[in-house]
């Protein structure tokens, strides 16, 4: 079960039982100041307990003046101009305390200090050989729900159903394969904004039996490069706080730490913190 999509006004949001949360994932000016008292309201009637917001800085008073907590930040995030917020408002107090703290900042904590000697010895990503990276292709949409449906037992968008993949990818979003001998063993996906300029790097998944190969980061370095073409100026992902390969993977590319996001998002079976990377693409 995933959450689903709708649009306040003009601006659109994910919510559901599944994460029990509200996500306002893209926010249209316009709908300013009175989307705030909506989403406030469409969580009462659901019973939610978190709204999550990521919007412009100079919308964000609209928010923090009504309870939210800026969580998260990202510069250059609107056009490589403006900075990017990322809000929670918690209507339930338990869903504000971090249970695994000590974990979170463990996992941070080794992910700077990798990030810090990865950059020092940098060297461009390669992968084994008989190993092929490309971009996806409509055809390969069953192939890579299959992989998301062995990697993951829940995931808040519906990856798992090809008929997702298929109408994302021809919208916004391009995804990128790892292939061995024709099946594809590890894939991601770059989300795009292409009016504001950034893209969420996001989606990450390698089959078990053929982990440890640095598909990840392989993935990442190639996804950069072809995104520029888009348009993209900053690129950022929301990644698992509680998982130390792909913090590490993140800061080893140069991606810089923006905030934890807490208790945020249903994944794998339960709740999970998230870490706010990010990185201005030249």
């Amino acid at each position: 079960m995933t959450d689903r999509m709708e649009r306040i006004g003009d601006s659109l949001i994910q919510h559901g039982s599944n994460s029990e949360r509200i996500y306002l994932m893209k926010l249209a000016s316009r709908d300013c100041p009175g989307i705030v008292d909506k989403l406030d309201d469409l969580a009462a009637r659901h019973g939610y307990t978190k709204i999550f917001a990521k919007v412009p800085v100079s919308a964000s008073s609209f928010f923090l003046n009504r309870g939210y907590l800026a969580e998260a930040r990202i510069p250059q995030l609107y056009h490589g101009q403006e900075e990017g917020v990322m809000l929670g408002k918690f209507l339930q107090p338990e869903r504000n305390i971090e249970s695994h703290a000590d974990l979170v900042k463990d996992v941070l904590a080794k992910a700077h200090a990798k990030g810090r000697a990865g950059r020092q010895n940098e060297t461009c990503p390669s992968l084994p050989e008989g190993y092929v990276l490309r971009s996806l292709i409509e055809s390969d949409v069953e192939a890579a729900a299959a992989v998301y449906r062995e990697v993951f037992a829940s995931y808040p968008f519906p990856i798992h159903d090809p008929a997702y993949l298929l109408e994302t990818m021809r919208d916004h979003v391009r995804y990128f394969g790892v292939w061995h001998e024709g099946r594809l063993v590890a894939l991601a996906s770059a989300e795009m904004d292409r009016t504001a300029g950034h893209a969420e790097m996001t989606d990450f998944a390698t089959l078990p039996s053929c982990r440890g190969n640095g598909f990840a980061q392989a993935l990442l370095a190639f996804m950069e490069q072809e995104i520029k073409g888009d348009g993209i100026r900053t690129a950022f992902t929301i990644a698992r706080a509680y998982s130390y390969g792909m913090n590490i993977t993140f800061a080893r590319a140069g991606y810089r730490f923006g905030g934890t996001l807490r208790n945020n998002t249903q994944i794998c079976g339960r709740l999970e913190s998230m870490n706010v990377w990010y990185k201005p693409l030249p």
